[in-house]
């Protein structure tokens, strides 16, 4: 074949190759999972749906902060990773999350919250791993002394705690 034919096909094989999207993959969970991602997603581990052990969840980047909430009597510290980074880890293409805790309570958080406000799915408070009853495992939490508009209901009822499932809408 003619050297530069051989190159022409060779680049646009090349071409073709890299153009092609490329999915992430996330591997599935070893032990037990405690989080469970559905709906508007591009990257799954499990039939149509993403699962998060603790060990994956420890592996996203961690973020830290320490604020006042309703439900504890002084600041504490807050720990794990942004909802954004969950998020991009899952690829979610929608406009709301619907939160889901182990009581079923369910709360609708606006995805744009996630980059907007650096929400936090904390999965450590003052250091410390959260039991159920300390409203663990996971805990979405907004931080709260960062804005006075983050002070209120709206925000506070966002904040789910005892968290097991997100689905992307």
């Amino acid at each position: 074949m003619n050297p530069r034919r051989a190159f022409t096909a060779a680049l646009l094989l090349s071409s073709c190759v890299f153009a092609a999207p490329v999915a992430l993959a996330l591997e599935a969970p070893k032990e037990r999972p405690i989080l469970t991602v559905s709906g508007k997603i591009g990257v799954k581990n499990a039939g149509e749906t993403a699962r998060f052990d603790m060990k994956m969840i420890e592996a996203l980047p961690q973020h830290s902060f320490t604020t006042r909430t309703p439900w504890f009597d002084k600041p504490v510290k807050f720990t794990g990773p942004l909802l954004s980074d969950v998020m991009a880890a899952v690829k979610a293409s929608g406009t709301t999350i619907s939160a889901v805790a182990i009581n079923d309570y369910k709360i609708t958080i606006p995805l744009a919250d996630t980059a907007k406000h650096k929400v936090i799915v904390a999965r450590l408070l003052d250091d410390q791993p959260m039991a159920v009853r300390d409203k663990g495992p996971l805990f979405v939490v907004y931080p709260f002394d960062s804005s006075a508009e983050l002070r209120s209901s709206t925000y506070y009822e966002r904040s789910i705690w005892q968290l097991k499932a997100l689905e992307v809408q």
